[in-house]
């Protein structure tokens, strides 16, 4: 009798330290090992009722059944976990708690980094090799990783042994978010990287530069809009408006598109050749120039050949008769001497007297009329070389 009750009095004392203890392995655990946790009594006694805890909250029960298994152990499956069961040792019935087990789940590798080499913003036309990046623990060195890439919700490679992955010639439409995930062969493990934004950087196009005022030249007070456009070219662009090289204004475009420049005419220095220019830090390009005439300036048009001539006509002839009359005075004086040996005609056919020289002489206001006279040479063929001077008056003009 004193034995039995020595014995109830024993076993409540050592039931909680000694009757139960939690066993997990493998150990060291790491992600993707498949996780067990064994409950045993004191000796291999046998348990019933058995109770699983983690971080001190109920996480499985099992009649007769004292193993766990966790499935593939993960970062999650970290904690203190701890078993009850019960323990018949006769004639009493008690349930001992065993101690706690820290259970420490190593990573078997890192999350990925996802990287552009040589930069996420790349020029179009370039190459560009996206890395995936991770390494394995030193202990599980020996696993294989496969690697897959993704942009947007397209597959670029899946499962590959490579971690890099080379696009060549990259567009503008190639611009996008880009990650890529690292599993193991079994697929037990996978862990995807932090998305990485890629946006190639494409040269702007030569932009186009309108005018817009009225449906006549604007005058002074008038309101001009200078719009300047570049059809393609990667955001943030920035527009300068030059007239002839001076820099009147600027306008950034942070998405692209179009930028305006509203300005009022203050005077006849507004006109002149307008440009503008596009800028994205890939490329630089300026439009046509564009002519501003205000209303009323002779000077702001460039003049064509035809309208140049238009009002220098009159001048041009008005010169050429002054320069004819100014030819004629000074040629009269030899005209009256007569002309020159070599300028004497040769006798007409059949002996035929020709008029030599021709003069018009005004008379003194005193006489009525103008004198005329004739100067002929006759055939060699005639027995003397003579000159006939034929003298008439004719009266004067009424």
């Amino acid at each position: 009798m004193l034995l039995w009750m020595a014995v109830l009095l024993f076993v409540p004392c050592v039931g909680k330290t000694a009757w139960l203890y939690l066993q997990a392995w493998p150990n060291p655990v790491f992600e993707g090992d498949a996780l067990t946790l064994q409950c045993q009594g004191w000796k291999n006694t046998p348990l019933s009722q058995v109770k699983f805890y983690r971080d001190g909250k109920f996480l499985h029960f099992s009649k007769e059944n004292q193993t766990l298994s966790m499935g593939a152990a993960t970062v999650q499956s970290r904690g203190q976990y701890s078993c009850t069961g019960q323990v018949m040792y006769i004639p009493q019935i008690f349930t001992p708690t065993s101690e706690t087990t820290m259970v420490q789940v190593q990573e078997l590798f890192p999350p990925p980094v996802l990287s552009a080499a040589p930069s996420p913003e790349p020029r179009e036309g370039s190459l560009v090799t996206l890395r995936c990046q991770t390494k394995l623990h030193p202990l599980r060195s020996a696993l294989r990783l496969l690697f897959s890439f993704y942009k947007d919700s397209h597959t670029l490679q899946d499962r590959g042994p490579h971690p890099e992955l080379c696009i060549p010639g990259v567009k503008e439409g190639d611009s996008g978010l880009y990650w890529c995930e690292v599993a193991t062969e079994g697929g037990q493990v996978q862990k995807q990287s932090p998305q990485l934004e890629v946006r190639v950087q494409a040269p702007v196009s030569r932009p186009v530069l309108t005018l817009h005022h009225g449906p006549t030249d604007p005058a002074v007070g008038d309101m001009v809009q200078l719009l300047c456009e570049a059809q393609r070219g990667s955001p943030p662009v920035l527009y300068l408006f030059y007239l002839d090289e001076k820099i009147v204004g600027n306008h950034s475009a942070p998405c692209g598109g179009n930028a305006s420049l509203f300005f009022p005419v203050k005077s006849e220095q507004d006109a002149g050749n307008y440009s503008c220019e596009a800028e994205n830090g890939v490329s630089r390009e300026r439009s046509e120039p564009k002519k501003l005439s205000l209303k009323g300036s002779q000077a702001l048009s460039t003049p064509t050949s035809s309208n140049w001539l238009v009002p220098w006509l009159p001048a041009s002839l008005l010169g050429m008769m002054v320069i004819a009359a100014a030819l004629l005075v000074y040629l009269r004086p030899w005209r009256k001497a007569g002309p020159l040996p070599s300028q004497i005609p040769p006798p007409a056919p059949g002996g035929e007297q020709c008029p030599l020289y021709a003069n018009v002489h005004h008379q003194k206001e005193k006489d009525e009329g103008v004198v005329y006279s004739v100067v002929h040479r006759t055939s060699k063929r005639s027995e003397g070389q003579f000159y006939h001077l034929c003298r008439g008056e004719m009266p004067a003009a009424q």
